[in-house]
């Protein structure tokens, strides 16, 4: 059963933390309690938990009151539910100024408790989910998985399997924009079906767009004083991924060092935050995608092998568009409707016969992700009931001839010579031009590392519009 989240209770009376701590173990909370205040204030930081059960009266020495001032001030982020026994007002509007979700007055009603929590956990993983995706500069695709070609049915097949066996690892592998994220969402979908409709959050890190000094901090989140900056405790992604899927997108890109770490935590299904002291158990399937053969680069030593062979353990290979048949018109026809819906508010009957044979004769290069923005192009600025061949912008040549033409393409150095500075700078510009300025796809589209294009942009005075 996988982990609802972690509940820290301090109460002197054994009594009732011993069943608060069954109560909450049994609805799938992990649990930790204390009946004393001896570190108390180290031991709840060190924990990291979502949520604190406060005695205000524990003992002389500290009371609940003064143990979450002192968990603010060491940046400790948890919700903090308090419990007593003294029924005034003034303990409980104090408690609340201090940043208290809740306050119960022993005796206390244990289901009550447990609606109280699921309730406040349901919404720090809402919170946390939207505020890791307002981080995020990306936008969410179409989530339909669509395909009716027997290479598909045989991946459905196969991954859905997987997702119903509770696999915790799985690559996803396939040329650029074949559909590797929208599969990895729908083997989450599978999986909160397993889970009687039960779903965690599905969060994606792209593993080049982030810049090399914050990637390890987002995957393992880091403790307050772990660096300069770090002025409270944050989770990284495995940790709020809890329950759900982490997916690692362009795994073939990452740093070897956090590759290495990366296999500690698929392995031992733990995570121990940057500048942390204590292992946290993880319950997080995580889904790595790579349109690299990373099998060739662990034989060439470019990644770990230990690591290609711990993701391959299950592994799914989504074809290319052009290998699929007629799943390019059945996904044409999705994105037309959609597209037409979400622009236009209006009907477009459809394809002609000859776009139809337009579509179906194309070789899409860039796949499922160069056909949706053919349509969205398409419905967008052309004007039409049926779409016609010379509405699709279908111009591009033969993947394999727009491969060999990328080969073969080379600067022809002049007679009278050339500034080699000046081609690197109009190179560095029409990438960061056709791009709209995002400085991981323009590396990407030169062939260089994300910091290599920082420096360039840097170097030249391109500033990211």
């Amino acid at each position: 059963m996988k982990s609802r989240g972690r509940i820290f209770a301090v109460d002197d009376d054994e009594l009732i933390v011993s069943m608060l701590a069954r109560a909450l173990k049994s609805e799938g909370y992990e649990v930790n309690f204390q009946t004393t205040t001896t570190e108390v204030v180290a031991n709840i930081s060190a924990w990291h938990p979502d949520l604190v059960f406060l005695d205000i009266d524990i003992d002389e020495m500290m009371s609940g009151l003064d143990i979450l001032e002192a968990i603010r001030r060491e940046g400790v982020t948890a919700e903090v539910v308090m419990l007593t026994a003294d029924d005034s007002a003034d303990s409980a509007i104090r408690a609340m100024k201090l940043g208290a979700s809740e306050y119960f007055t022993k005796p206390f009603n244990i289901d009550e408790i447990k609606i109280v929590t699921q309730n406040i956990i349901d919404n720090i993983r809402r919170k946390e989910e939207v505020d890791f995706l307002r981080r995020q500069d990306c936008r969410s695709p179409e989530r339909q998985f669509i395909g009716e070609s027997p290479a598909i049915r045989e991946i459905v097949q196969k991954a859905r399997k997987l997702a119903l066996a509770g696999a915790e690892t799985i690559l996803v592998t396939g040329e650029s924009g074949c559909g590797k994220e929208v599969l990895a969402r729908q083997i989450h979908a599978w999986q909160g079906e397993e889970r009687g409709g039960e779903q965690g959050p599905f969060l994606a890190i792209n593993c080049t767009a982030l810049p090399e000094n914050l990637i390890e901090s987002e995957l393992f989140g880091y403790t307050r004083g772990a660096f300069t900056d770090a002025r409270a405790d944050k989770k990284g992604v495995f940790e709020l991924a809890a329950g759900g899927t982490l997916l690692l997108d362009e795994i073939g890109d990452m740093r070897l060092d956090l590759q290495a770490k990366l296999l500690r935590v698929v392995e031992d299904r733990k995570v121990r935050r940057l500048g942390g002291s204590i292992d946290l158990p993880i319950d997080t399937t995580v889904i790595a995608t790579t349109n690299k053969d990373i099998r060739a680069a662990a034989e060439q030593g470019e990644f770990r092998a230990d690591l290609f062979f711990r993701l391959s353990t299950f592994s799914v290979c989504l074809p290319p568009l052009r290998d699929r048949g007629e799943d390019a018109l059945l996904l044409a026809r999705h994105f037309l409707r959609f597209f037409a819906h979400k622009y236009l508010k209006k009907e477009i009957r459809g394809f002609s016969p000859a776009a139809e044979k337009a579509i179906m004769g194309h070789t899409w290069p860039g796949n499922v992700r160069e056909l949706r923005n053919n349509i969205e192009h398409c419905v967008v600025l052309e004007n039409m009931e049926v779409v016609e061949p010379h509405h699709l912008s279908l111009g591009h040549p033969p993947s394999g001839e727009f491969v060999e033409r990328r080969k073969v393409n080379r600067i022809i150095l002049p007679a009278e010579g050339l500034s080699l500075e000046e081609v690197e700078r109009d190179l560095i510009s029409q990438a960061m031009t056709r791009t709209g300025n995002n400085q991981a796809k323009a590396a990407k589209l030169l062939g260089i590392s994300y910091d290599a294009m920082r420096y360039q942009v840097k170097k030249f005075n391109l500033t990211p519009g």
